[in-house]
């Protein structure tokens, strides 16, 4: 079946209604974005027929797209405010700092490699667990992915109460958790468990045991 723009469309509306409204994705101003935000346009053609398949897109380099619901439980839990400072933590293919962008936002997108294109985005290339001291300090850290550790790198650069959404992975087990930081400390709750994508570049520390 050739996938037309119309097709998409349907199925844009289809994932809003069968996956996000039916999975706590519950804040009009999120899923009007990921109703009107054409994700196809941020997929790699070879893989443009799964766009709206509730699974992970295969990058370049080991990578992957998360699954829309990923996406919008990460917004939903972020509470995206206009004029909020974000630093997003693997732009990937840019779909996430679309969105992010569509709330109000202003993005600072972090990637290795490559980075997208988008205006009103910053991108900064480099590696995901630097972030962007230049930009800081943030209201926001948009993690998108799993990490096994959030790197005190990062939160360093944000603001006294700011907001953290991210994935944590712990013994091959992906959660959604989301926190704030407050006196420089960061403390993170888990929301849930989802299916999500890992981050290179995050691994814990070892920790010393005698």
């Amino acid at each position: 079946m050739i996938v037309t723009e119309q097709n998409f469309s349907s199925m844009r509306t289809a994932m809003v209604e069968s996956q996000l409204r039916t999975s706590d994705v519950d804040d009009p101003r999120v899923i009007a974005a990921m109703a009107s935000v054409p994700r196809e346009d941020y997929v790699p053609a070879e893989r443009r027929a799964m766009t709206y398949v509730d699974r992970p897109i295969p990058l370049s380099g080991g990578r992957a797209l998360n699954p829309p619901l990923v996406t919008g439980r990460l917004l939903t839990e972020a509470k995206v405010a206009p004029g909020d400072k974000v630093l997003l933590i693997g732009a990937a293919t840019g779909y996430s700092a679309a969105l992010l962008a569509a709330l109000g936002a202003q993005v600072t997108a972090i990637e290795k490699e490559g980075g997208p294109d988008i205006a009103g985005v910053s991108v900064v290339r480099g590696p995901l667990n630097a972030g962007s001291p230049a930009g800081a300090p943030y209201d926001l850290l948009f993690i998108d992915g799993a990490v096994a550790e959030v790197p005190a790198a990062l939160v360093g650069q944000l603001c006294d109460g700011a907001r953290v959404v991210t994935g944590v992975v712990e013994r091959g087990v992906t959660r959604l958790a989301s926190g704030r930081v407050v006196a420089g400390v960061l403390g993170l709750s888990s929301v849930a468990d989802i299916e999500m994508v890992v981050l290179p570049g995050f691994a814990a520390p070892e920790r010393f045991v005698f």
